[in-house]
């Protein structure tokens, strides 16, 4: 080490990090720094990140997933907003449920401690959160609210129960939403393999507002990836429903977005769970139906729905027949595993002429093709010799009265044909379905209904709510509800008749929690709804919400219909919950792979803040690359940002030693000036457009640019001063602790933090000189300093004046000129 080095180094270990943050830490809390007053008269603004589990640890993904709001959330409140920022606790749920299993130990204490200790990280961390809004879901002034709102889904017809073959997992002993089960048959909470069951189930009727869902992502300022995942969810299809006889006398609905094809459908594919199975199902094929919709049961939709060429086509003629809506013909019906029940009415008309999967089909099991479409140029299909289906446009053939029609005109005529007869109709459909909410675990929001054998389902009345977990039970997951078993809890009476009966024992999915959650932020002793709704009017839509991008489907998705739920029963006037969402990548071991605390690759923040600070872990996270990204974790990068801060403390330290009466030249002070106004600028739209590693970038480029000067005339002067509160002021955000620190040593008054944010004088943030290169033929010849406003014309005479650019472009006039003020002058000659 140098003896310059050396001596730095010395004097800057004067600043102590863990000390000075512990004294804010206290001065924050003694004075409710961070409290929100509703009356406050500026503009409002509502940061919210999403709310965790209470694990129990803040590992450095949390810091990752939180420092960055937290910052941006203290910058909105310096630019004169009030700014609400928020913290709570999803408490419900199989996380803790499954820990308090492995630990034998009750959720309820396991969440408690829990929910303190991350408390006191967050705290550790420098967070700008209003604790007296906090709140957590395991919470009865919480969770009663999840059951009013339910009722109030129960009478609007929202919530409604039914049977179906529904998701299982047998390792969680639940049942799972369709969002929750990954690559067609895996649980995301345990990662085992999944099945279907038939169960009674509650269900939420998002797909009434399927059409509102899809339509009303365009205007929301959310990242293109997300809008695209909701829309392909939702999935959207246009097209017609129509109406096939069969000869049990029933009726089988199909939709396809081609109807201009029905003349081509040749048979009929249930899915294997379809309710008309059993009835279509001939004696003499019964056995081998049966046996084939068992074992499509224990096949993923992922399985079921492949395109893999060396998957064997199964299905099974089931005996019955069908009458083609517009050709009167009788045509066999099959069931296939590649048909889903989940998706469509579960039947189709199979066209083997124009879907793949169809042609491949009746190839497999010799069912007859009959072309409808043939294409406008090529030669002609001839369904004997087509190796596969064509779904392109075309002249319709084979069609009747239709014959000679162009496809896709063709389509309205058959729609109007088909509902002339009253055998069909125009239609919209969606792959959304309705939301499964009934959950057979313990540690949850119980449901709050009552089953009398006399007056049937009761609805508990408000006035008894919150319905309470009780906290005796045997939570121990056995196939059925664990409160089945706690029968002071199960037996209870009627609220209509008045005679003995059964609580309801499935609990809520703890979506539901969070499907609301910020509306309670924004009144939580509230006592007569689940939200005031002035409040909420005055606080609501959030303006800001971050989080991870596995949330994208399921928790955002609810969270959207639970506000136009919301609205429909007049207690908010918005359509969307989350006016801007931004979403944090994933920070990965030193390997790149993720972390893990099995593996020893997980890094622990508080032993990181006790060696280095608060707010050198806080700026290392933001400098790692962008935000959104993620990337892997650099050991090494949090003493460069030690440094960094210890640089910034010094230059603080020795302008507290001076009067700032000096003189310096005039070009040292220009200097000084701009490269404030270009920090703050660059600082200011860095921070705004959520480019926290490029502001990081901008705050060390400053302090090196002062560094430098620090020894000059210009360091005593009231332009130096300026750039040094300035300084400040910009880390303020990034490094709450050390700029508090700094901004008492320069004797200015408590907070730093209530202060405004900086202005800049765009004049300024541009140089007056700007270096350009000159190019003779597109080769380098010389660089040049002019005027950054200089014209083409004044460019090219410096150039002229330049003996290396003479000696290339000689007196003759230039055949074209390229010029691009402030960068490059190109002659041509």
């Amino acid at each position: 080490m140098s003896e310059s080095t050396a001596t730095e180094r010395q004097q800057v270990e004067r600043y102590q990090a863990p000390p000075t943050e512990a004294k804010w830490r206290a001065r924050w809390q003694e004075t409710n720094l961070y409290r929100v007053d509703d009356d406050d008269p500026r503009p409002k603004w509502f940061s919210l990140t999403m709310y965790p589990y209470p694990s129990g640890i803040l590992h450095v993904g949390h810091w990752y997933a939180f420092a960055v709001p937290d910052s941006f959330a203290r910058f909105k409140r310096m630019q004169g907003f009030n700014v609400l920022f928020p913290m709570g606790f999803d408490a419900f749920g199989l996380p803790a449920e499954n820990a308090a299993i492995k630990n034998n130990i009750h959720p309820a204490p396991w969440t408690i401690e829990n929910i303190a200790q991350m408390r006191t990280q967050y705290d550790l961390m420098g967070a700008m959160i209003d604790w007296s809004r906090e709140l957590a879901s395991y919470d009865p002034d919480y969770y009663r609210w999840n059951q009013w709102i339910f009722l109030k889904m129960v009478e609007a017809g929202i919530a409604y129960r039914k049977d179906g073959a529904v998701w299982w997992c047998p390792q969680d002993q639940t049942v799972l939403a369709n969002e929750q089960v990954l690559d067609g048959n895996i649980c995301e909470r345990c990662g085992s393999e999944v099945y279907k069951r038939d169960l009674e189930q509650w269900y939420f009727k998002i797909t009434d507002y399927a059409e509102e869902l899809l339509t009303e992502l365009d205007g929301l300022d959310w990242p293109e990836r997300v809008k695209t995942m909701q829309r392909n969810w939702i999935g959207r299809s246009t097209g017609a429903r129509l109406a096939f006889q069969l000869e049990t006398g029933d009726t089988l609905e199909v939709f396809t977005t081609r109807p201009d094809t029905v003349y081509g459908a040749t048979f009929m594919v249930l899915a294997p769970e379809h309710p008309l199975v059993a009835k279509l199902t001939t004696d003499e094929q019964r056995e081998t139906v049966e046996a084939y919709v068992k074992a499509a049961r224990y096949k993923s939709e992922i399985e079921r729905l492949s395109t893999d060429e060396e998957r064997t086509k199964t299905g099974v003629f089931t005996g019955g027949y069908a009458i083609n809506p517009l050709t009167d013909e009788r045509i066999p019906v099959w069931i296939a595993d590649y048909v889903l029940m989940t998706y469509g009415t579960g039947a189709i008309m199979a066209v083997p002429s124009g879907d793949q999967r169809d042609f491949e089909f009746a190839r497999a099991f010799d069912l007859p093709i009959r072309l409808t479409v043939q294409p406008i140029e090529g030669e002609p299909l001839d369904p004997d010799t087509m190796t596969e289906a064509y779904g392109g446009p075309g002249i319709v053939v084979n069609s009747g009265e239709f014959n000679g029609q162009r496809v896709p005109e063709a389509i309205p005529a058959m729609i109007a044909r088909l509902e002339e007869q009253g055998r069909g109709k125009a239609e919209v459909t969606y792959r959304l379905r309705d939301w499964l909410i009934s959950r057979q675990r313990y540690w949850g929001t119980p449901i709050p209904i009552i089953y009398c054998d006399s007056c049937g389902m009761q609805p508990v009345p408000y006035e008894d709510l919150p319905v309470l977990l009780p906290h005796d039970a045997e939570f121990k997951p056995t196939g059925q509800s664990p409160l089945i078993s706690h029968e002071a809890f199960l037996n209870t009476t009627c609220p209509k008749c008045g005679g003995p009966a059964r609580r309801e024992t499935d609990t809520l999915d703890t979506f539901m929690d969070s499907s609301w959650y910020w509306f309670r932020y924004t009144s939580p002793g509230y006592d007569k709804a689940p939200f005031d709704p002035e409040q909420a009017k005055k606080w609501t839509p959030v303006d800001l919400y971050s989080g991870g991008i596995e949330h994208a489907i399921l928790h955002l998705l609810y969270a959207r219909f639970f506000t136009k739920v919301l609205r429909d029963f007049g207690l908010v006037e918005q359509n969307e919950p989350f006016l801007r969402l931004r979403n944090q990548g994933m920070i990965l071991s030193e390997e790149g792979t993720k972390m893990s605390k099995s593996r020893g690759t997980q890094v622990s923040p508080d032993e990181l803040v006790h060696e280095y600070g608060a707010d050198a872990l806080r700026l290392h996270l933001m400098f790692l690359g962008p935000w959104e990204l993620g990337g892997p974790w650099n050991s090494r990068g949090i003493v460069g940002m030690e440094r960094f801060i210890r640089r910034a403390w010094q230059l603080v330290t020795e302008a507290g030693e001076k009067s700032f009466d000096g003189a310096a030249p005039a070009a040292d002070l220009d200097a000084v000036v701009r490269a404030m106004h270009k920090t703050i600028a660059r600082v200011t739209e860095d921070i705004a457009g959520f480019h926290f590693n490029t502001m990081v970038a901008g705050l060390i480029e400053f302090v090196n640019e002062l560094t430098k000067r620090k020894d000059g005339p210009e360091a005593n002067t009231p332009e130096w001063r300026a750039a040094i509160e300035t300084l400040v002021l910009l880390m303020a955000p990034s490094t709450p602790y050390v700029a508090e620190e700094m901004w008492e040593m320069l004797g200015k008054p408590y907070s730093v933090h209530q202060q405004s944010w900086p202005a800049y004088d765009e004049a300024l943030t541009k140089d007056d000189v700007v270096e350009i290169a000159v190019q003779v033929n597109g080769k380098l010849r010389d660089k040049l300093v002019l005027a950054a406003d200089a014209s083409e014309a004044e460019a090219l005479a410096a150039a002229r004046a330049s003996e290396k650019v003479q000696q290339f472009a000689g007196d003759a006039t230039p055949k074209r000129i390229i010029y691009v003020p402030g960068r490059l002058l190109n002659i041509i000659v």
